[in-house]
């Protein structure tokens, strides 16, 4: 680990030799019935051949500027890495569920089918699972787990970052009863709809899975929770615990580490 620091902070030192290439899009969601902005990192380097794609969601209370405004670096990391990574509005509150009955709350068909299906018509991007991945922050760290459980045909590889990878202990939290109904009148509902309880639908070797969360996180017991069950149902996974909270201080340092498997798990395809 200590030599990853190390190369890490040394590709940071040299990374301003590079500029990569920030795009503000709008792609129009037909199952929201409008557009939506997000984020897209090019690598400066022209690539003629397709590259791969990372999707990068926000937290609750964001939006589709943060990670580019709060974790700048984040730019050197994709010329240096050579992928694209794609940066969607996710609602402040949307949790990235379909919620039923609601036209404005249908995240997981914007991220997961119209979003995907703008990027490869208008970048030269891989366009097979091998060649995405997707991951984020608390909110869009179990939105990145949540999408890619249900779609391992899209995404080859997923990660969370302090993510709410668990989300009945906290049921009068982050208005998560509007998008689901309260908690103790809709229990299945819940479960349904957090990661915790969707192990059993990850089919054997067929989604890369990297997890990290701060020690001083309030989520920090969810995601060690999430650890032990994942290591007991034998799911392969690469878990990460370092000192920090609930914030961009330790947000812009996890990201070294989410993007380094990602480019890893790009190059082993």
């Amino acid at each position: 680990m200590k030599h990853l620091y190390i190369g890490l902070a040394l590709l940071l030192s040299i990374g301003q030799l590079f500029a990569a290439k920030v795009d503000t899009v709008e792609v129009y969601s037909a199952a929201m019935k409008k557009k939506i902005k997000a984020v897209v990192i090019s690598p400066e380097k022209t690539n003629t051949a397709p590259v791969p794609t990372l999707y990068l969601l926000h937290g609750y209370g964001g939006n589709y500027t943060n990670w580019v405004k709060r974790a700048s670096h984040i730019k050197e990391l994709v010329d240096h890495y050579n992928y694209i990574v794609v940066c969607p509005d996710g609602g402040v509150r949307s949790w990235y569920w379909d919620t039923p009955g609601d036209k404005d709350y249908q995240y997981e068909t914007f991220v997961s089918k119209e979003l995907v299906s703008f990027i490869e018509q208008n970048y030269t991007v891989c366009k097979d699972k091998h060649g995405r991945a997707i991951t984020g922050l608390s909110m869009g760290g179990h939105g990145a787990l949540y999408l890619a459980i249900r779609h391992q045909d899209v995404y080859g590889a997923a990660g969370s970052t302090a993510g709410g990878v668990d989300i009945r202990p906290f049921p009068n939290n982050w208005e998560m009863a509007k998008r689901l109904g309260p908690y103790k009148d809709n229990k299945a509902a819940w479960d349904e709809h957090t990661v915790m309880e969707m192990l059993h639908l990850i089919e054997p070797n067929n989604l890369k899975l990297f997890i990290d969360c701060g020690t001083d996180d309030f989520f920090y017991a969810v995601n060690q929770e999430l650890h032990r069950k994942l290591t007991y149902l034998n799911i392969p996974h690469a878990f990460v615990s370092m000192p920090g909270k609930h914030n961009w201080d330790y947000w812009t340092q996890s990201i070294l580490l989410q993007m380094a498997f990602f480019d890893n798990y790009f190059r082993m395809q």
